[in-house]
């Protein structure tokens, strides 16, 4: 008899614990009713069509669980194209107490982003982009600690940057690009923080040295209204292999000790630099882009090594070095940009052809260009720059 009632008490717990298992938090359960009811797929989307609140919420398109938690949050078709979803972020996010992962693909989600989401302390990875989210970002974000990944790019973004967004210890990804951010960028505490994209808004200020971390690898602060020197900046940086710094109001030399890091592409176009470039012993960066500045000086020899080569409109002067010509003959240069300069002549023989795998544009320097050379449209059609230019700039 007792036997029995034991097989009878352990099927009966067996039962309640499986119960158990399927049955959502009650606070998760009206968190997540709240958050549809924010939200509607657009026209052609049919994301919320599995969320029937009648069956289990874990089953949900996008929403994953752990036990009776809600540990990941995935709000729209993640396929590329999909029209998304319309509307705004709930508050009640942030009673989801164990998501660690919360992200909406492109779409029409408005408003400010709520600051609830602070109190989601397990939050490591947090992307909203491509949406209209406006207003500033919550300087409570700094009390999510665990935050590794925060992509908030191509919103409506207004306000500066918090310090308590640069003190995250364990960042790894910033992504705040195309907002219409403001201030100066905050340092960067973080030893894991592997990339930086803040291009396209309109921060000011120089840039500390002690504002990135050596750990970077793709830097991306074009489109601002920087200015300074950068120079003890990208000394810090020996893990590169993406630099954009273009079209900014940066002022000072570039350290030649920068070309020897196997950078993949280097950026720095149309700002406001000064002085020459100093190259170190030997360039191992496919791209080179430091057109639209002001730079100085001749052209080093070791930047040939280069395969695509940008220093158009700057302040170079003095001859292409032959190296070019060398590499540029033999198609291992793939792009070279020399216009918009001061220099006064290339070593190429007239009857030199240049493979059609490569470009070469020489127009609007101190010099009758030796051949034909394809330049891009928005190098103006004039080929040479005028005397009295020429002359005040030889010395």
């Amino acid at each position: 008899m007792r036997f029995t009632q034991l097989i009878w008490c352990l099927m009966f717990l067996l039962r309640f614990g499986f119960l158990a298992e399927a049955i959502l938090d009650p606070v998760d359960f009206l968190a997540l009713q709240a958050i549809r009811k924010s939200l509607d797929d657009l026209p052609g989307s049919n994301f919320f069509q599995s969320w029937d609140f009648t069956s289990d919420p874990c089953g949900f398109a996008g929403v994953y669980c752990d036990g009776d938690k809600v540990v990941s949050l995935n709000l729209g078709d993640p396929r590329a194209g999909s029209p998304g979803l319309s509307g705004r972020i709930d508050p009640a996010v942030g009673k989801l107490s164990a998501l660690a992962e919360l992200s909406i693909v492109p779409g029409r989600i408005m408003g400010a982003l709520p600051a609830t989401i602070s109190q989601l302390r397990d939050l490591r990875f947090l992307a909203i982009s491509r949406n209209f989210i406006s207003g500033e970002i919550p300087a409570s974000l700094g009390e999510v600690r665990g935050l590794r990944t925060l992509d908030l790019s191509y919103n409506q973004l207004t306000g500066t940057i918090s310090p308590s967004i640069g003190s995250l210890p364990e960042l790894s990804n910033l992504i705040l690009c195309h907002n219409h951010l403001t201030g100066s960028i905050p340092p960067f505490l973080s030893q894991s923080l592997t990339r930086i994209d803040l291009k396209r808004n309109s921060l000011t200020g120089s840039i500390s040295p002690a504002s990135l971390p050596p750990s970077l690898q793709y830097v991306s602060l074009a489109w601002n209204q920087l200015t300074g020197p950068v120079d003890r900046v990208l000394l810090r940086l020996n893990k590169l292999n993406y630099l954009d710094l273009s079209l900014n109001r940066l002022t000072g030399t570039i350290p030649g000790r920068i070309f020897a890091f196997p950078i993949t592409n280097l950026q720095l176009q149309r700002n406001f630099f000064y002085g020459s470039i100093q190259p170190a012993n030997q360039v191992t960066i496919p791209t080179v882009d430091l057109s639209y500045n002001r730079f100085s000086g001749g052209i080093s020899p070791l930047l040939s090594s280069v395969e695509n080569l940008y220093l158009n409109s700057n302040r170079f002067i003095g001859e292409v070095p032959a190296s070019f010509v060398e590499r540029l003959l033999s198609a291992s240069i793939q792009t070279l940009y020399l216009q918009h300069n001061f220099l006064t002549g290339i070593q190429i023989s007239p009857a030199a052809e240049i493979p059609v795998s490569s470009s070469l544009c020489l127009q609007y320097n101190c010099m009758v260009p030796p051949l034909q050379t394809p330049c891009p449209l928005k190098a103006g059609p004039q080929k040479t720059r005028p005397t009295t230019q020429c002359n005040e700039w030889r010395g």
